[in-house]
């Protein structure tokens, strides 16, 4: 039996992954536009990173082994820990604030579905030592400018929440533990009402408060607009609600006013059921969601104001996303947006006989080395197969080496769109190009 990619991994062959590389080209210069500078980390961490860093559910996903030294240790799962340590020993060397961004291969022992695989590419960016709502604002800005350069403006839309205004839903509601509060409000659009509920009283909350919460989620729809959010809020926090909760409402109508000046206030929504599950954040949270194929979300973030002191690092404001490269395809895709593969030629030189090979590669080098994409015929073929392949290499033209008609020591330049012809000095062919 012959071998097998291993299931939840991908092979992306030629074009395919000639057009994950362009994605990755326009998130880095969108990033880099932003102020963004790239960071590269291992692949392989202590697994002790992630059991204290991560939260139960990203250690119990992890690839981990034992080296060769009997140490625990694990295949990259996410990249924040990563950076907090990188940032935490360089701390004192760091002027604020920090851009950083990352394009890291990132594994996880999950069951592979749609949009989940074990192994997948991870595009980070996070910003460290803004304490105010303007490193949100900053990131989900730039993660606009990054998915509207990849091809998926108008496609997209962002889900905002904090997680003050999730505790003080809990604690008006009656819940005696945030965490298992929390994963059941992450639950809410994923199972039915009664399940929710269930879930819901086995954290204290009672049937007649597990219902009204449930209507005030359900009021909020598919998310709440700038326009709806001020009285959506004073119904779910009332302004006689503790400071905790205020000091979330007052966040998020910051957020979304600052949003609105960055000329994104039509695709951000208020939605209380966002609350991520990584166990560093510590306020805003946010996702981006598909306007299409059922609001699937596209990436997640949010603040996480106290990860760096767990590495013995200065108490640093940080906030941060990640975007996935697989649910990012599959929205791509499904819009007829994914990139073609490869780019397309500039030149392909045809040698008209055998014997002037050596000649077409020379000039192939000369090309090359001027900056444009160059390439030739190596097997020999015939010149109609050597016209076939330039158009299957989407090549802008082609030089003809060779032809009775041309005059010595000129080639002919045609055009593979318009067919147009024209004869050019063999020395001349670069410069004219």
């Amino acid at each position: 039996m012959p071998p097998s990619v291993l299931r939840g991994f991908r092979d992306y062959p030629p074009p395919e992954a000639g057009a994950r590389s362009e994605i990755r080209r326009r998130m880095r210069s969108a990033a880099r536009r932003a102020g963004y500078s790239e960071l590269e980390t291992p692949c392989v961490e202590s697994f002790e990173l992630y059991q204290t860093k991560s939260g139960e559910g990203i250690a119990a996903e992890t690839w981990l082994f034992h080296d060769k030294g009997d140490r625990p240790v694990a295949l990259v799962p996410e990249t924040t820990p990563s950076l907090a340590r990188v940032f935490a020993e360089r701390a004192k060397a760091e002027p604020l604030p920090v851009k950083w961004f990352t394009v890291s291969k990132t594994w996880r022992y999950e069951e592979p579905q749609a949009g989940r695989t074990r192994e997948f590419l991870q595009f980070n960016l996070d910003l460290i030592g803004v304490p105010g709502i303007e490193a949100e604002a900053d990131l989900l800005c730039t993660a606009a400018l990054i998915l509207d350069e990849v091809g998926a403006e108008g496609l997209y839309a962002f889900r905002i929440n904090d997680r003050a205004i999730a505790e003080g839903l809990g604690r008006r509601f009656g819940a005696g533990e945030s965490a298992r509060f929390f994963r059941a409000v992450d639950r809410f659009h994923k199972i039915p009402p009664a399940e929710f509920e269930g879930e819901l009283a086995a954290v204290g909350v009672g049937a007649d408060a597990a219902k009204q919460l449930s209507d005030l989620f359900r009021s909020a729809g598919t998310g709440v607009t700038s326009g709806e959010l001020s009285n959506y809020l004073d119904t779910i926090i009332p302004p006689s609600s503790d400071a905790g909760a205020q000091a979330g409402v007052a966040r998020i109508k910051a957020l979304f006013a600052l949003l609105e000046h960055a000329g994104l206030g039509d695709r951000v929504v208020f939605d209380p059921t966002v609350v991520r599950g990584l166990a560093y954040y510590t306020s805003t949270v946010f996702e981006a969601y598909a306007r299409v194929d059922g609001g699937r979300a596209i990436f997640g973030g949010g603040r996480y104001d106290h990860l760096m002191e767990l590495f013995d690092g200065p108490a640093t404001p940080a906030a941060g996303l990640a975007i996935g490269d697989q649910t990012l395809e599959i929205l791509l895709k499904g819009a007829g947006r994914w990139p073609d593969g490869e780019p397309a030629l500039d030149t392909y030189v045809i040698a008209v006989k055998p014997e002037l090979v050596p000649d077409a590669i020379g000039l192939v080098q000369e090309l090359r080395r001027a900056g444009l994409s160059a390439d030739c015929d190596l097997l020999a073929r015939s010149m109609s197969r050597q016209f076939k392949e330039a158009a299957r290499r989407r090549s802008r033209r082609a030089l003809i080496l060779g032809l009775k008609e041309a005059s010595p020591g000129s080639l002919v330049e045609r055009d593979l769109g318009s067919g147009a012809q024209r004869e050019i000095p063999r020395s001349e062919v670069v410069r004219s190009a």
